[in-house]
């Protein structure tokens, strides 16, 4: 083959195609795109065609939307953790109770209680779920139509409308916040998703009722039940809990008694929850025909802790802590529902007791009515059982609880716990003579304390310094005069006073109960609740146990173990009924006549504080003790005052305002129960004189309790039976007329009549009566040298002056 008749393939495809001399197929082939074999370029869009995107673009637009969305959907998943609660989701009060139930404070600002969801009746959790998410137990996390469709309305301008379900609702109340943004509906979006996959439905359901707000500052199911209707969530009815289901709508504004005109609109929801109810089968339709619109109750102020409700919880959480019931710190953490031994109706008596016996009688235009302070607790002596308290006279403007502090002397309101402990001792005079409330003694101002080795250098005064002569136990507690009960501690032992006191209930640690002579006179410093736990042990026949303010506690519907009140025979119950026994002439005639306004069987003892800076009353019934004390503070130093002048009186005596108070409060405490007879068993000869002997010995006793002015000397440091000087024998100022112990017996005779063995003395008959019966203002003791001149009538002449 000649290579003429070769033929090569052109290398431009392109013009192998094309004719020689063809000027189309050139054109045409300079149209279309390189490399495009028989492919032609798609003309430009133009007019208004340009404005709408291709299908392509289109198709490209949704496939990217949806890689992002799945993208953003796994790195949310991923990203999102469900966080800690927020700062107020956990956040409750303690809530206290009264006894019956009623509440008495909250000691937090949030109003909330959780209850667990077995506490809450299946017809309240049937009404929510109406109200809020008919299919929350059979649909997923998040109901992204119902997202969507509530996003198309608000758009749409028919209104802001929710779209989440109750997970979602409670993921926004637990975990993150009320705010409307976009991150946060982002967040509750992922934190629901994944709550559902580590969540049962009950639980997140149960973190939904408790978290959830009600309006009138009521956090979940049960404070929204006390606050709108007084009662606990277990208590409600299907109506009020339907009214309740359909506050979560529009809290504020579905509340028909703060907003009468809502009353429609709150009706309207609450029919929607009700036909709700019956459409998923969980309310009879014929029930459902026959309910009532539940009106809720009155708003009532908030419950804080202003007036008396400060001091209540402020002792009921030292009750707490004390006996290591529940520690501060979990105490601090709230939710606890703790129901008190408190009695409303005796509570409300004690707080009209003292305003109208004490704060109404206070004057702007007296300076020292400014420091009266007022502190009182009551108990039930059977149970132990605190029933009332008086704290002071607002918490918010007076923080220290006058029930509780101890640091006012209890003055001569101790002195019963020494004869008690004479009883219980079977204690005798210095000369032998068993102690019984017959038992003579020498009520001599300011006579020295014998011992058994002599005189112990401690010389109480008797209030107003009034010299008593010869008296009986009984006459010297019913005038409560201090040199009796001062040698009388000293012949029972002041180791054996204290040990009694301690065993009555007074606290061991109590400031200034010391064992010496003095302990008679009140020098201690128990607090008003300690006395009164005192008291009720004598009340209860000498059986003690450990008051209790608390009734019941739990948290989170679990109830927390309360330790068992164990009570034990303190005293032997003759000691304790005939110590009764004594006090009853206190009121029947003797400085605390004023209790005798109760109108029932009573007794009781008056006390004043050294320099009349406290006075108490403290007495009881055979089925209630109390104790009240009218205390003297400074209100801007805080430093205490005396209470000459308080209350338009020269002094304020345990037999004025404080038994006054007592007597108003038990009378309306007790108004509704019989009045009972006190069932005494007292000590075998009891009733039998005691008087000094035939052979011119004579009793030397007592430091008696600063009775009602408290003791003017300070004990010895020495122990009681330390070996000190014999009886002093300074001559007494003329006209004493003590009647004298030495030779002659004349008016002018020894200070005291004598010493512990002055006694012995001449005395005479003729000269011992004329000291007796001249001596008004003086004893008696010189005449014990012959009994039948001059005992008896000196007796007689002793002036008897109660403090």
């Amino acid at each position: 083959m000649s290579d003429e008749h070769q033929t090569w393939a052109p290398r431009d495809p392109s013009a192998a195609s094309a004719s020689p001399g063809d000027d189309e197929g050139a054109q045409g082939a300079q149209g279309k795109a390189p490399g495009n074999k028989g492919r032609t370029k798609r003309p430009k869009r133009t007019g208004w065609r340009r404005l709408f995107p291709t299908w392509r673009m289109v198709l490209g637009s949704v496939l990217v939307a949806g890689l992002l969305l799945v993208g953003g959907f796994f790195a949310g998943y991923q990203l999102v953790d469900i966080p800690a609660a927020n700062a107020g989701a956990d956040a409750q009060s303690n809530v206290y109770f009264y006894k019956d139930g009623t509440v008495l404070a909250r000691d937090g600002e949030v109003n909330r209680e959780k209850v667990k969801l077995s506490q809450v009746p299946s017809n309240v959790q049937r009404a929510v779920l109406a109200a809020e998410d008919r299919d929350f137990y059979n649909q997923p996390a998040v109901d992204v139509r119902a997202m969507f469709r509530a996003g198309w309305n608000t758009v749409t301008g028919k209104g802001k409308q929710g779209g989440s379900t109750i997970t979602q609702q409670y993921v926004k109340n637990y975990y993150l916040g009320q705010e409307r943004t976009v991150v946060r509906k982002a967040k509750e979006f992922f934190i629901a998703i994944k709550l559902n996959r580590e969540q049962s439905k009950d639980q997140i359901f149960e973190g939904y009722l408790n978290t959830s707000y009600f309006g009138r500052n009521a956090y979940g199911i049960q404070a929204a039940a006390q606050a709108y209707y007084g009662k606990n969530v277990e208590d409600l009815t299907t109506a009020e809990a339907a009214y309740l289901a359909s506050l979560l709508n529009a809290p504020s504004a579905y509340d028909v008694v703060a907003h009468p005109d809502s009353k429609p609109a709150a009706l309207s929801r609450w029919n929607y929850v009700l036909d709700g109810m019956v459409k998923e089968g969980w309310l009879d339709s014929g029930e459902r025909s026959t309910t009532e619109f539940p009106v809720p109750g009155e708003a009532k102020p908030s419950t804080g802790l202003s007036g008396q409700r400060g001091y209540l919880v402020q002792a009921v959480e030292q009750y707490l802590t004390g006996n290591g019931i529940i520690d501060e710190k979990t105490l601090a953490t709230g939710g606890h529902r703790i129901t008190t031994t408190l009695d409303k109706k005796k509570q409300d008596a004690f707080v009209a007791a003292v305003r109208n016996n004490v704060m109404k009688k206070r004057s702007a235009d007296r300076e020292p009515d400014k420091n009266v302070r007022v502190g009182g607790a009551s108990i039930v002596p059977e149970t132990g059982e605190v029933v009332a308290m008086y704290g002071g006279v607002d918490y918010t403007q007076q923080y220290v609880n006058n029930a509780t502090r101890r640091d006012y002397q209890v003055g001569s309101t101790f002195k019963p716990f020494v004869f008690t402990a004479a009883i219980a001792g079977g204690s005798t005079t210095q000369d032998g003579r068993r102690i019984t409330p017959e038992t003579y003694y020498d009520g001599t101002n300011k006579r020295t304390v014998q011992g058994p080795q002599g005189s112990t250098g401690y010389d109480p005064a008797n209030e107003d310094d009034v010299d008593y002569g010869q008296i009986t136990v009984r006459t010297a507690t019913d005038k409560s005069v201090n040199a009796v009960y001062a040698q009388m501690a000293q012949d029972v032992g002041p180791e054996k006073v204290r040990d009694t006191a301690v065993a009555l209930g007074i606290p061991k640690n109590t400031p200034d109960l010391n064992a010496s002579p003095s302990i008679a006179l009140g020098p201690a410093t128990a607090s008003v609740l300690d006395l009164t736990e005192a008291y009720a042990t004598l009340a209860n026949h000498g059986r003690h146990g450990p008051y209790t303010l608390v009734d019941k506690v739990t948290k989170d519907g679990t109830e927390i173990e309360l330790p068992d009140r164990k009570t034990e025979q303190a005293v032997t119950r003759e000691a304790a009924d005939t110590t009764t026994a004594l006090l009853r002439s206190v009121v029947e005639g003797g400085t605390g006549s004023a209790a005798q306004a109760a109108g029932r069987p009573a007794v009781g003892k008056t006390g004043t504080a050294e320099e009349d800076k406290a006075a108490w009353f403290a007495g009881y019934t055979p089925d209630l003790a109390t104790v009240v004390a009218v205390m003297g503070q400074d209100p801007d130093s805080g430093t205490q005052t005396p209470l000459y002048g308080a209350l338009g009186l020269d002094r304020v005596n345990g037999g004025g305002a404080p038994a006054e108070t007592w007597a108003a409060y038990t009378e309306a405490a007790l108004r509704s129960s019989p009045a009972q007879e006190f069932d005494l068993r007292t000590a075998p000869g009891s009733d039998e004189p005691q008087e000094p002997g035939e052979d011119g010995t004579d009793t030397i006793d007592g430091p008696d309790t600063p009775d009602d002015t408290g003791s003017s000397s300070t004990s010895p440091s020495a122990p009681a039976d330390t070996t000190t000087p014999s009886a002093p024998t300074t001559p007494a100022p003329p006209g004493n007329g003590d009647g004298g112990t030495g030779t002659t017996g004349d008016a002018t005779g020894g200070t005291d009549g004598g010493g512990a063995t002055g006694e012995t003395g001449d005395g005479g008959t003729g000269t011992g009566t004329e000291g007796g019966t001249d001596g008004d203002n003086g004893d008696s003791d010189g005449d014990t040298g012959a009994l039948g001149g001059g005992l008896i009538e000196g007796v007689r002449g002793a002036r008897e002056q109660g403090e």
